[in-house]
């Protein structure tokens, strides 16, 4: 017998939360929910693909759903705890949920993304795209397509949990690590962290040259509060201070559209807001790997007759 599809492990991880107050370790929602869903010894020996229990990775799906509703939350790395609403929503709802109202938590909730502050204004380079609508009629393409694109929507979900929960001193490291895959510097060693008290503004330095000629000032925050217009006039000053020409503000937030005005006013200045931190860290594969798909396809030039 098969291991039951992801959607049937979701009101097992959620009862199981709602039991754990302070939350609990993903691993033991995986086992809990493998019990009250009687897996046998053969089930939980299915690997997917990637070489991953299939259980685990059900269960993984079964609370990223439960946290696009708003239910659950990552509270730290490898820790799940039920937010209030979830704790609520698991009292209103006795066992079993029903049919309809698991399929909702399934399939409703897919397309939410990123959560972002409310006065946080979007930057010039980020597009709404509204994902097809799913149906039976998709080709293997699309479904292909929009599979992948679920899958960096939670790597992305799960890469801000991860950002907000590092040490300043770790975020500031990340980010000059991210620049550098970006092609900023000749060798990780051009990349310089400075932060720390008395930084004047400064988190790290980055040379585009060896003698050091030229350089590009950054500023990092892991901030869950939006960043205003005066630290970005206070980062601007600081370049100033440093004879300056260039700098980038990256923040695990986002920025207020007063923000984004003034680094328009002024030159130099480039904006990176957590939406595209994360993307960024996904596309040059930093905190992350991938795997390879093999999809076949028919070459037809192989069977044209000379």
């Amino acid at each position: 017998m098969s291991v039951p599809t992801y959607d049937q492990f979701i009101e097992p991880i959620l009862r199981f939360l709602a039991t754990k107050p302070d939350g609990a370790p993903a691993r033991d929602a995986h086992e809990a929910a493998a019990k009250m869903l009687h897996l046998s010894a053969e089930q939980r020996e299915e690997l997917i693909a990637s070489g991953q229990a299939t259980y685990k990775n059900r269960a993984g799906w079964a609370h990223d759903r439960l946290k696009r509703a708003g239910f659950s939350s990552s509270a730290k790395r490898g820790y799940w705890k039920l937010t209030d609403a979830g704790v609520a929503y698991a009292k209103d709802h006795p066992a079993p949920i029903p049919t309809d109202e698991v399929e909702h938590l399934a399939i409703g909730y897919m397309n939410v993304k990123l959560k972002v502050a409310p006065d946080a204004a979007p930057l010039d380079d980020e597009r709404p795209v509204e994902p097809d609508i799913t149906s039976a009629t998709a080709s293997p393409d699309d479904r292909l397509e929009q599979a992948l694109q679920e899958l960096r929507d939670a790597t992305a979900v799960d890469l801000l949990d991860n950002l907000l929960q590092v040490s300043p001193n770790r975020f500031e490291v990340i980010v000059l690590d991210v620049l550098h895959r970006l092609g900023y510097g000749a060798s990780r060693n051009d990349l310089q962290r400075v932060g720390g008290s008395g930084d004047a503004g400064i988190d790290g330095i980055i040379s585009h040259d060896k003698l050091g000629l030229e350089k590009v000032y950054v500023q990092a925050k892991r901030w869950q509060n939006t960043v205003g217009r005066p630290e970005l006039q206070a980062f601007y000053g600081a370049l100033a201070g440093q004879k300056a020409k260039r700098g980038v503000f990256i923040t695990t937030s986002g920025f207020t559209a007063h923000a984004i005005d003034f680094a328009k006013s002024v030159e130099g200045i480039v904006l990176v807001n957590g939406t595209r931190l994360v993307h960024l860290m996904m596309d040059h594969e930093v905190g992350v790997t991938s795997r390879l798909l093999r999809l076949p396809a028919l070459d037809r030039d192989y069977f044209d007759e000379e």
